[in-house]
């Protein structure tokens, strides 16, 4: 399977590149509507037919660019179905499975940063969006955000997965690009090492941030596939 990781400076994005070596079918996770001509190119120059945009939750911090994609190569648009967005093709729910190729990825319902988060895994990877990051978790404070649900997600979900599976989340701020279910069991800060729910209540309600800069925009913007922006001639 050829495999690429992308970043957005600016989002702190991570995109992911899937696609079958033979059939040359390929899916993208979370692209960046910015960055939508660098993650063409990149499919142009493997060969790779797009055959689905998959969106791990609907986003505040960038533009997705999956309308773009979808208009440039007529790929089919996924989401969980709990997000609302109409636009999108695909409406995905608890253990539905897409395949490209030979290879096959499965859906799973991971609510907790938001209700439409959805992680996705494929052979022994695991695309896991803002629930669960590299040493840390996502945010729980808008957009349907539940410390409950996030910590049954990572704990019931995530964790349960093989200690081998590789984690790849949708952001890392400190340069840092892939972990495994074992070391985010034994050492993320928020959830690891056998942490109770009131403990990792206690500490998500400790986390002080701000709201992403974008999210007025990004939010009705991804409702639309991105649309939006692109009418507005972003």
């Amino acid at each position: 399977m050829l495999f690429r990781q992308l970043f957005d400076h600016e989002s702190w994005t991570y995109t992911y590149i899937l696609a079958d070596a033979r059939s040359l079918e390929a899916v993208i996770i979370d692209p960046v509507l910015e960055q939508s001509a660098r993650d063409l190119e990149i499919l142009e120059d493997l060969g790779l037919t797009l055959k689905y945009v998959l969106e791990t939750h609907l986003h505040a911090d960038h533009v997705t660019g999956a309308a773009l994609l979808r208009e440039a190569t007529g790929a089919k648009v996924a989401i969980s179905q709990a997000s609302g967005v109409q636009c999108a093709d695909l409406l995905l729910g608890d253990g539905d499975r897409l395949a490209f190729g030979t290879h096959e990825l499965l859906a799973i319902a991971t609510p907790g940063h938001t209700n439409s988060c959805m992680s996705y895994l494929c052979e022994g990877r695991v695309f896991t969006g803002d629930v669960l990051f590299i040493r840390d978790v996502g945010r729980t404070d808008f957009q349907q955000g539940s410390p409950e649900k996030m910590y049954r997600s990572i704990t019931e979900k995530l964790f349960a997965l093989p200690e081998a599976t590789l984690v790849y989340p949708a952001h890392d701020y400190k340069g840092r690009m892939v972990s495994t279910i074992a070391e985010e069991k034994a050492r993320n800060t928020k959830v690891g090492s056998g942490k109770s729910y009131a403990q990792f209540q206690q500490l998500v309600a400790e986390m002080k941030l701000g709201q992403p800069k974008k999210i007025h925009i990004a939010v009705p913007a991804n409702m639309q596939c991105g649309k939006m922006q692109l009418e507005a001639g972003a």
